[in-house]
């Protein structure tokens, strides 16, 4: 296992180039099973989207905190709204536990869906508990839609190459990921640290994520996202431009029988002199399918020798038990002068 994230171009397989495309989806295939990452490049986003909700983020970021806390999450399981730093600690989705992460986030889930039951009944709930927006900036909510929009097929298309990667159709995870989807934009600010930062702390604690997988915008600045590798040590992932970080999350890892695997990751302190520099933003589009899909091993994953290691387990119950165990509160919020 190299521990050096390859980066993929998804240009040939985008075009449709027969030959060029499916080298491309078996590359992005054996960086998912090696790694669990890989970069993506040639995914045909314009990089302004990007850099545009950056800057308004950081603006609603700068806001007093109690402009913020007025769309603040209203329950522990919704990842929606405006989430103050002291209230996520990642490392206890694994059963850890340390001071909390040195950030704070605003997220969303999907935005405009139809009244159906599938979206408005029992089950729906927390996948499709209704968006919190600022008042301001006024960009930010078409920022983040538009944001939204241009991750969607990307989405779609990483799945295929995956599904390929598998030696099956590439259209095994089309269902599961047509508008019923589940997803979550996070905006995930993590404040230059001015040396109050306590024993243990990182900006986000070592974890795996629980969705299907993460398309990542990383902010190239000190303190950033780190990957363990199979030797027990932390690398760095690189921020190449106009290129989006994918991580591999516990969902394909259950449904490829650890064919595919979902890696522990963290983002680190930066160094203590790095200054007001090592502000950082990043991005996270954390891929959800149907909630009511049932997650069980793919045919081309076991066989009489390999059998299914994981239990069938439905989308909602793996993500929503999992995410809540690092979701809750851990002291109540202060106003902080490190928040903006």
């Amino acid at each position: 296992m190299t521990d050096r994230i390859p980066v993929i171009d998804l240009a040939p397989f985008i075009s449709g180039h027969s030959g060029a495309g499916v080298e491309a989806a078996m590359e992005l295939g054996w960086a998912a099973q090696t790694l669990g990452f890989a970069v993506v490049a040639g995914h045909g986003i314009d990089p302004i989207i990007g850099t545009a909700l950056r800057d308004s983020a950081l603006e609603f970021f700068d806001l007093p905190l109690e402009e913020k806390m007025t769309v603040r999450r209203p329950k522990n399981d919704q990842n929606r709204g405006y989430i103050p730093y002291g209230e996520e600690t990642l490392v206890r989705m694994a059963g850890g536990d340390s001071p909390p992460d040195y950030k704070e986030v605003f997220a969303i889930g999907p935005d405009s869906v139809p009244d159906e039951p599938y979206f408005t009944g029992p089950g729906s709930y927390p996948s499709f508990a209704p968006n919190l927006w600022p008042a301001a900036p006024e960009n930010l909510r078409p920022l983040m839609l538009s944001y939204w929009e241009n991750m969607e097929p990307l989405m779609r298309t990483i799945a295929e190459a995956l599904a390929i990667s598998l030696s099956l159709p590439g259209d095994t995870f089309a269902d599961i990921l047509d508008h019923t989807h589940t997803s979550q934009l996070r905006l995930l600010h993590y404040p230059a640290v001015s040396g109050d930062a306590e024993p243990g702390q990182l900006r986000a604690g070592a974890h795996t994520d629980v969705g299907m997988m993460t398309i990542l915008r990383n902010d190239p600045v000190p303190g950033g996202l780190q990957i363990k590798i199979r030797d027990g040590s932390w690398v760095d992932a690189p921020a190449v431009h106009d290129s989006y970080i994918l991580n591999i999350g516990d969902l394909l890892m259950r449904w490829s029988n650890d064919r595919l695997v979902s890696t522990p990751h963290r983002v680190a302190l930066p160094p203590p002199d790095a200054g007001g520099v090592s502000r950082r933003l990043s991005i996270g589009f954390f891929v959800g399918p149907r909630y009511n899909a049932m997650v069980e091993c793919l045919p081309t994953c076991c066989n009489s020798d390999d059998l299914p290691r994981y239990a069938p387990i439905s989308v909602h119950d793996y993500r929503t038990n999992r995410f809540a165990a690092g979701a809750g509160d851990n002291k109540p919020y202060e106003l902080a002068e490190n928040e903006g």
